[in-house]
Parts: structure tokens; sequence; C-alpha cells
């Protein structure tokens, strides 16, 4: 669940002495779920349901009026059980009175204690059987925080809405809140007076008239797997627009439902969002639930929240629209299976929207990275794995869950490469273990892996599981006129990592002149040598902001030179390309030459010596196996060596 407010991401902002708005949305997001969720969470019990069955399907029947907090409701629940049991327990908190229970039309026992609803049945109910039973129920809903059940106004108009993430559907209706069991699809039933609208999940059915028109009752229906917390209704005098965007071959409906005083600023700004659904449908894979709609329901909460098919925002500003869209492939199809693992819903998201923001807004792409960097070092401990799943304030952590989340991802399309990358996550999307199910972070991770062939135990260890961020020391020399000779040192902020493994981007400058190379830093202290081409005066270290470091520095040494002279010839024997690198000469030329095996001269070359050195690489393609002699002179000095081919 993302919040929104319009909060500035102070710290990373003022530094850079401008406003980048997708940071600023991204703390206040966070900031606002996290607070959301200390009343829902700290001190509430979580699920209390058994694990002895599998729900297949809800049909839920709700009747409620927007100027009134109160629910009475039917809810079904068609339900497998893997073996033989005689009850079965779902979470329902106890403000709500439970009525009676059918099963089969007759009635059966239950208790509910606390937050709980234990169904006894008369008789065991056999191994492998697919059952139901009906729920009746009513009251006023608990208020645990500031979302399970809302009922407002807007401009004196009465409004009532849901939002349950994580544990408060069980305040307004029997299900289970666990992570762990989807129902396969639903249908929502809302009986409510006849002036308003309702919108809930899939796609609406009908709108029926009752009580001589003073009341309707409107059908919603979703046929794809979905977790209670993303169940939702909400009702109020919604004026209501059509939208539809290409997908493929498919013409998806975009559907809102918002406040009549805000409709001009919904149908001027909805077309963004349609643009984010291409992009994320045609890089992530199919929009997940394609069969049905996406759509927009305005809210009075600070924020927006993802549910399925049928997202909740206060505003359609860009970002935010972006992010929770996101979530319809990530955290929707594919939900946390822990809140250990939640970067798995809000980093994804929030790497989505930077992902379409970057695409959709280029020119602030630096910007907002750096702004995000900012963030996320601005303490030097911290990791992406929530070490304290009591701990709401932890779980929803703005630095770590989301933006450090969302970095780690952004590290992973570095190492891996957009093709590889992208291709990861498509396969993710498509994986028979998580499919519209749930995923932890091992099984990113496994996909990633087989699409790419590279073990990452240590890259999710260091930065799925490990604290803090790497900072750079690259002392560098030019080699000559063409290379660099570089050293790359590493200290840590935190202990619990002594050394991050990362490819690491260096340009080199100088004022006509530029290039990027990438060193794969694997140990502290490892020299590199790159040909860039041309003689630099500067580099910088990781200029497009795509790794997570801080306070980098780099020093530019010059090249003794004793008039000693030396002379580097690798590899050796030569499989490629034979490198020989003269250094630490007075002269400013010097001539190379190699010979066969019977002291025949098979290549001549004359070099110029910048600073006394000079780096070149020869092809050895054309040479015939076998030994030959390599001959240097400079100040008058001659170095002979003997390489194989």
């Amino acid at each position: 669940m993302r919040y929104f407010c319009l909060i500035l991401c102070l710290v990373a902002v003022k530094a850079m002495g401008q406003q980048y708005p997708f940071c600023k949305n991204v703390l206040a997001i966070a900031a606002a779920e996290r607070d959301a969720h200390i009343g829902m969470t700290n001190g509430v019990q979580g699920s209390l349901s058994s694990d002895n069955y599998d729900i297949k399907y809800f049909r839920c029947e709700w009747e409620v009026d927007p100027a009134v907090r109160y629910i009475n409701g039917k809810v079904t629940m068609y339900f497998y059980v893997p073996a033989s049991t005689s009850s079965i327990t779902l979470d329902l908190s106890s403000h709500l009175i439970t009525d009676s229970v059918t099963c089969h039309g007759q009635s059966v026992g239950f208790l509910h204690p606390a937050e709980a609803l234990a169904i006894n049945f008369a008789n065991a109910i056999a191994a492998n059987t697919l059952d139901s039973v009906s729920i009746y129920y009513h009251g006023v809903p608990g208020n645990t925080g500031f979302g399970s059940f809302i009922q407002d106004s807007h401009l004196g108009t009465p409004v009532i809405w849901t939002l349950s993430e994580p544990y408060g559907a069980k305040d307004w209706w029997p299900c289970k809140t666990n992570l762990g069991d989807k129902a396969d699809s639903i249908d929502v039933y809302i009986t409510h007076p006849s002036n308003y609208k309702a919108a809930s999940n899939g796609l609406l059915q009908s709108e029926t008239l009752i009580n001589g028109g003073t009341k309707m009752i409107t059908h919603w229906k979703h046929r794809y797997p979905i977790a209670s917390y993303l169940v939702c209704f909400a009702v109020t005098n919604y004026s209501v627009f059509n939208n539809t965007v290409q997908l493929g071959n498919i013409t998806l409906p975009m559907l809102t439902y918002c406040y009549p005083e805000n409709l001009a600023l919904f149908q001027a700004n909805t077309p963004m969002v349609l643009s984010a659904l291409q992009l994320y449908h045609n890089t992530f894979g199919d929009y997940p639930f394609i069969k049905e709609k996406y759509g927009h329901v305005q809210f009075g909460w600070g924020g927006g929240m993802e549910h399925q098919t049928s997202t909740f925002i206060i505003t359609p500003e860009e970002g935010l629209m972006a992010h929770e869209l996101g979530h319809q492939w990530f955290g929707d199809k594919i939900t946390t299976g822990s809140w250990e693992d939640i970067w798995l819903n809000e980093g994804f998201a929030t790497f989505c929207a930077a992902f379409y923001m970057e695409t959709a807004h280029p020119q602030n792409k630096l910007g907002n990275r750096k702004a995000v960097l900012d963030n996320i070092t601005s303490l030097p401990n911290g990791s992406v794995k929530v070490d304290d799943t009591t701990n709401v304030g932890r779980i929803f952590d703005g630095r770590l869950t989301y933006n450090k989340g969302s970095y780690l991802l952004n590290m992973l399309r570095f190492k891996l490469g957009d093709s590889v990358f992208f291709s990861g996550l498509r396969k993710y999307q498509k994986d028979p273990a998580v499919i519209y199910g749930y995923a932890r972070t091992a099984d990113l991770q496994r996909n990633l892996e087989q699409v790419s062939g590279i073990d990452l135990s240590n890259f999710f260890k260091e930065w799925y599981a490990g604290q803090g961020y790497p900072s750079y020391h690259v002392s560098w020399s030019q080699l000559g006129t063409q290379s660099v000779q570089i050293k790359m040192n590493q200290t840590t902020s935190d202990a619990s990592v002594p050394f991050f493994e990362l490819p690491v981007a260096l340009t080199f400058k100088n004022a006509t002149q530029q290039k990027t190379v990438i060193v794969d830093n694997k140990i502290n202290n490892e020299i590199f040598v790159k040909n860039i081409g041309f003689a630099a005066d500067t580099v910088l270290v990781d200029p497009e902001y795509w790794l997570i470091t801080k306070n980098n520095t780099t020093e530019k040494l010059a090249l003794p030179n004793s008039g000693k002279g030396a002379v580097e010839i690798y590899p050796n024997p030569a499989t490629g390309p034979l490198t020989v690198y003269l250094h630490d000469f007075a002269a400013s030329n010097a001539s190379l030459q190699i010979y066969n095996a019977l002291g025949q001269m098979v290549l001549s070359k004359n070099i110029q010596l910048i600073n006394g050195a000079e780096l070149i690489q020869l092809p050895m393609s054309n040479f015939s196996h076998g030994i030959y002699m390599v001959k240097v002179i400079a100040d008058n000095k001659k170095f002979v060596q003997p390489i194989i081919k």
C-alpha cells in the first residue's frame, strides 16, 4: 500500500538545490503508509486463520450507506480441504457481530472470540472435498489505524471506502489475512442508496434498482486470484468516465470513478497512466488482468492503494499513478510471501515509477536518481530485508523498503544489462511457482540467475541482507597516449559487509573527449588497465548514478620516471591480443620487433612514449602457433623476451 502526501524529500532536494518531485513522492508515500500501519498492526495480532483449507471463491454481499459507519454482510466462501477436518478458522474482528453461519442451508456452530471466527461442523468434512459456508454478520467496523473501513465526506457528500493492507480486511469482512492463500475469484454485490455509485474489483456486471428505486445493488465480478487485503469497495456520488488503451491486440478498458468536483482533473491526467500501462505491458509482460480492466477510484486518504484492477488514489499525480500501476504486476499478480520481503511489492513499485518517469521525462533522470541516493545514504546502515516484522515503521521504511529496494533492482539492471534483466523479470512474472500467488526474494533471484547464467548469491547477500554501502577511492595513471591504469579502493559504511562486489562505471574525460569504461571490482585494491583512446585529465565515478555509493574520491598519479626503463609483456602464452606496456623510460620513442623461431622478423613497430610510457595491444590472430621473441629498444637499452602463441 502506498500513501502519498505533498511533502518534500527535504534532505535530498535541498542538497540538489532544486526540487525533484519523484523523490519527494516516494518518501511521502512511504511515510504516510508507515504512519497508517502503525495503528493497524502495532499491538494488533496478525492472522489467526487456520491453514487446513484453501480458499477457492468468495461471494460477498454487503449493504452500506455512505452516511453511516456500519456494514451488514453475507460472505459465502467456497473452500477445499486436503485432509479431513471438523473445523476451520477465519479472521474476523470482534467489533463485528456474527449472526449465523450456514452450510448447505443448515446452521452450524461457531465461536467468535477476539479476532477469529471458528466454524465447527457437525460432521467432519472428508479429505479432498470442495465445500462452502455462508457467514451472516453486521456491525460497526473497528478503526485500526487510518485505513480499513472509512466513513467520511467530500464537499459535504458522504463517502465510504475500504483500505485493508496489511491486516485490516478482518475489520469489515470474514476472510484470511495471512500471506499465503488467495481466492481464485470473487463476486461483490453492494447494496447502497440509489443516488450513489459503488466501485470494486473486476468488471461491472449490473446496477439493479430495488425498494421502489431508493436502493441499488451493484454487482462486480473478478475472475483472477486475489489476496484478501486487495478486495475493496467505495461508495459515493461518483462521476464515471471511460478510456481505453491498446495493449497488443487487446483494447483494455480504463474506468475512472472520481468525485464530481475533480472530474476535469482526472480526465486531463488519466492519459498519463495509459502511457504507463503500455510501457509496463511491453516491458514486464502482459497486464496481469487483461481480460478485465484497470481503474482508478478516488478516495479521501492522502495517497493510493493498489487494489487489484481498481487502484484507489486521492489525486491523479503522475508519479503516484505510475507507482500504483506497477503494483498490478508486483504486489497484486505476485504478492510478497512475507513482510520480511515487502520490498518485492514496494521496492518494485518504486522502481516501476522511476522507470516510467525516466522514460517520460529523461531530462530529470539524473537529478531524481541523485536525490533518491542521497536519501538512501543519509544513514550508514539498514538492510532491504526487514529484520523486525513486528515493527511497522521498519516494514514500511521509505529509505530502505522503498528507495533502497528500488535501487537493488537498479543495480541488478546495471549489472546484468537491460536485455537480461528485463528478460529475467518477465520470466519471474511467468514462473509457475509464484504466478498469481506469493513470492520470496529467493524466487526473484532464481529467475534472474536462470536467465543470466550468473550466480547472484553474493549480490543478494550484500545488498538484500547486508547493510550500508561502499565509498570508492579511485587512483589512476595515464599509460602513454591511450590507456589508463586504475586502482579501486573501497571502504564500507557498515561492518556487516566488508566489501561490495560491483561493476563500476568510470568516465574518463579531457576538454574534448570522454569515454566510460566498466571495471568489475571483486577485491579491494584491484588494478585494471583500460584503453580509453586518448589522454584524460579527469575521471568520474558512476556518473549516471546506477549504484548505491557515497563520498567517492579520485586521484591522478604520475608514473615514476627513474630512467631505468621497464617492459611488461602479457599474457604469456598469448591466447588473444598481446599487451606490451612500456614505462619508466627517459626516451620519447621506442622500437619493437617480433621474430619467429626461424629468426625471421614478422612484425616491426615504432612506439611514441608520453612521459616515458605507452601501452599497446598487438593482434596475434594471424600468427601461427609457436615460440616468438619480442625485442624492444629504448634509451639505448635492449629488452628481449620469448612468448608462446
